[in-house]
């Protein structure tokens, strides 16, 4: 592992003697025919620059595992960096300039209307955030969630929330659940525990005192009476509820069918709800014992069955939005269902890519453009520093988290490494592209593009990187560094 370390960081090297003036200068006589040629071959360069920290923040995560601290500072320092980066080099100089040509409008000077490009700017800006937003939903539907941890965690928190809306929709229907207010969903869910239970068992026996209640959120359970059997019990059906609030013994024997996942209330955490809310007391001594167990055999009549479904809607509004953070082996089971999860995973840092791969190149035009009105131009005299600072730092810590992540999935270093280069590549090529075709297209066109990948990189930060390193540092560490990250961005731009 050391000695593939030592060749990245020997590519680093060359790249870095690649993209010095003297070589870069000869290299380019040989393989352009002119100067569009040229500078394509330089925005390749300042492209593979800034992204060759997912190669460096990959090996990095290969070979050492930081604590979750480290790995927030890491995280943060390089969002704050980005957000810098986009601020100074995207959205300020179109603002700016349409501030000033405003201020000249107004006196009578003005020859030139930027409203015009400060409207794509915003509209850019709001297309682009949309569109990352859909494309991140449909590729983590497709596994494509794994490929950070804030994606991962996100998605389990997602797919939780979804179980308890499935359980108080079937808790609804029984009138002692009801009378809890939607505004103590918190005490009624706190005491909900999802269980796995094997192809087979048995959860009970005609005769036996019922002590919990279960909800099938999946799988199938046969009951017999006798002997004989009853029907299967499906996704949503409740199981031993009756037995439990009427305190009778169980009328029939109920066997797992399938593999199951239910939600169990134990007789035990009913009693401790009765404690935490008296209106739950209070409908239990009122109402007697065979109007409670009517009310849950008859529960499809139409004003019972409207009643459950508002309490159900409300209850679920009321929920609130803990974090849950899943361990490794509920992550590698649920990877397993996606068998598309590592092109899925690709796509999706793609998606992360393709905005900052275009603005490198549309930035370095930019720059291009001024300096070649005052004759000849070398490679450091057009870059732009202060983008391609702020990629470098946020691309380092998001392919380290991530390549730790893959690891603990079972993936193997040479695959890693792979993807990551394959990424880094693929950055450099849309640097070409974003050059290329800010030379063809109208300045204001060009500045609503910039503005969708700025907007989409916005989304990005403030939907995965700054949640990941919340998760895992904490909002402390997480505050420190991003304005770390920021500052030294803004440095950078001091520096240029």
């Amino acid at each position: 592992m050391t000695k593939l370390f030592q060749r990245v960081l020997l590519v680093f090297v060359l790249i870095m003697f690649i993209t010095s003036d003297t070589f870069s200068n000869n290299l380019t006589q040989i393989v352009a025919v002119d100067y569009t040629t040229k500078y394509m071959f330089w925005a390749f360069l300042l492209g593979g620059l800034s992204a060759i920290s997912l190669v460096l923040g990959s090996a990095l995560g290969i070979i050492w595992q930081p604590s979750p601290r480290v790995t927030a500072a890491f995280t943060a320092f390089g969002a704050g960096a980005l957000l810098a980066a986009l601020s100074v080099e995207l959205i300020a100089p179109t603002v700016q300039e349409f501030v000033e040509q405003s201020k000249e409008s107004l006196a009578g000077t003005s020859g030139h209307n930027s409203s015009l490009e400060f409207i794509f700017l915003l509209g850019g800006c709001t297309l682009g955030g949309i569109a990352f937003y859909f494309l991140n939903e449909a590729l983590n539907s497709k596994g494509g969630y794994l490929r950070k941890v804030s994606t991962t965690i996100s998605h389990f928190n997602h797919k939780r929330r979804d179980r308890y809306h499935i359980a108080l929709k079937r808790l609804s229907k029984i009138k002692l659940f009801r009378s809890i207010p939607p505004s103590h969903m918190d005490v009624l869910v706190q005491h909900l525990r999802h269980v796995h239970i094997h192809a087979g068992r048995s959860l009970f026996k005609e005769g036996d005192s019922i002590t919990r209640l279960l909800i099938i959120e999946s799988g199938e359970v046969e009951t017999f009476q006798d002997g004989k059997l009853l029907g299967v019990l499906k996704q949503g059906s409740l199981i031993g509820e009756l037995s439990m609030l009427s305190h009778h013994p169980a009328a029939y024997d109920a066997i797992a069918l399938t593999e199951l996942k239910v939600f169990e209330l134990s007789q035990n955490d009913f009693h401790l709800i009765h404690e935490s809310c008296p209106e739950l007391q209070a409908i239990i001594e009122n109402e007697s014992k065979n109007e409670l167990m009517q009310d849950i055999s008859s529960h499809n009549g139409e004003k019972n069955h409207e009643n459950a479904r508002v309490w159900a809607q409300k209850a679920s509004h009321h929920l609130h939005k803990t974090t849950y953070i899943p361990n490794q082996t509920e992550i590698n089971q649920d990877a397993k269902k996606h068998g598309a999860a590592p092109l899925s995973i690709w796509l999706g840092i793609f998606l992360d890519g393709i905005p900052e791969s275009f603005v490198i190149g549309a930035g370095f035009l930019l720059i291009l453009t001024s300096k070649l009105a005052h004759g000849a131009v070398n490679l450091a005299d057009v870059v732009p520093y202060t983008l391609i600072a702020g990629l470098f730092l946020s691309n380092f810590p998001e392919a380290m988290s991530s390549s730790i992540g893959m690891k603990k999935m079972g993936w193997k270093p040479l695959k890693i490494l792979t993807l990551w280069t394959s990424l880094m590549i693929m950055t450099a090529v849309g640097a070409v592209f974003g050059y290329y075709y800010g030379v063809k297209i109208p300045n204001y066109i060009e500045i609503g593009v910039e503005g969708m990948a700025a907007g989409a990189m916005l989304t990005m930060i403030a939907q995965t990187m700054i949640p990941e390193a919340v998760h895992i540092g904490g909002s402390r560490v997480t505050g420190l560094s991003t304005l770390a990250g920021y500052l030294s961005a803004v440095a950078f731009k001091v520096f240029e």
